[in-house]
């Protein structure tokens, strides 16, 4: 079965050339041409990942970012954006998005990047193992923190920084080396995004005071458990 992809883009021209391209390359696209429109879809439909771009009227993409998260914390969020800021992309990361291409873009570049999105969040990606953190126990298959307290579902991206780190506990992970694994790339704006990634996380773990993701200045984190 075809994944099934959320467009949404407010340029009719090349909403139509992104659509045309990723069907030849065996997608199943719904086009929407604003923010209440994708969202009406969104509720009415299952997709398997949502392409926003940023700038739209009546709903911006990052508005509709954060209700699509609302409503569903795993489907991955891809914006598409011709803006290059470095605030604008952190925003994007802060209402849920998993990641961002920048116009202009190329249909093969885009692919790859959803391929890369769909694999991640097959469940055969992931292993059956259950990490022990303290009090919380982390399950990547399904991206839940579960805590006595309740449980939290983390967004793709995060789940993957978070098993990341498990995998590594008590070993300082330089920062290279999980912008590289996670984004496929260390440059300045992806190395600002993951700073964004991290204080989610520290936020999800407060709840046991003694996990821990210790942050060595410029050089990178390690997760620890103290006691």
């Amino acid at each position: 079965m075809s994944a099934k992809i959320l467009l949404v883009e407010d340029d009719s021209s090349l909403g139509y050339v992104i659509q045309d391209g990723l069907i030849h390359k065996g997608y199943e696209v719904t086009l929407c041409r604003d923010g209440e429109e994708g969202f009406q879809a969104f509720c009415s439909q299952r997709f398997d990942i949502c392409i926003l771009d940023v700038m739209m009227p009546k709903k911006d993409g990052f508005t509709l970012a954060q209700e699509i998260r609302a409503a569903n914390t795993q489907v991955p969020i891809l914006f598409v954006t011709a803006k290059s800021m470095l605030d604008d992309k952190l925003q994007g990361f802060q209402t849920g998005g998993d990641d961002y291409i920048t116009k202009p873009f190329s249909i093969d570049e885009l692919g790859m990047r959803i391929d890369v999105f769909l694999r991640r969040t097959s469940p055969s990606f992931y292993q059956e193992e259950i990490f022990r953190i303290g009090l919380i126990s982390f399950d990547p298959k399904n991206f839940i923190l579960h805590h006595a307290s309740g449980k939290k579902t983390l967004t793709p991206k995060e789940a993957e920084v978070m098993k990341l780190l498990c995998l590594n506990r008590e070993r300082v992970l330089k920062r290279e080396e999980i912008l590289k694994t996670v984004w496929g790339d260390d440059d300045y704006f992806m190395g600002r995004s993951l700073d964004v990634f991290i204080s989610k996380l520290r936020k999800y773990l407060k709840d046991d005071p003694t996990v821990e993701i210790v942050n060595y200045h410029g050089v990178g984190f390690k997760l620890v458990v103290n006691g």
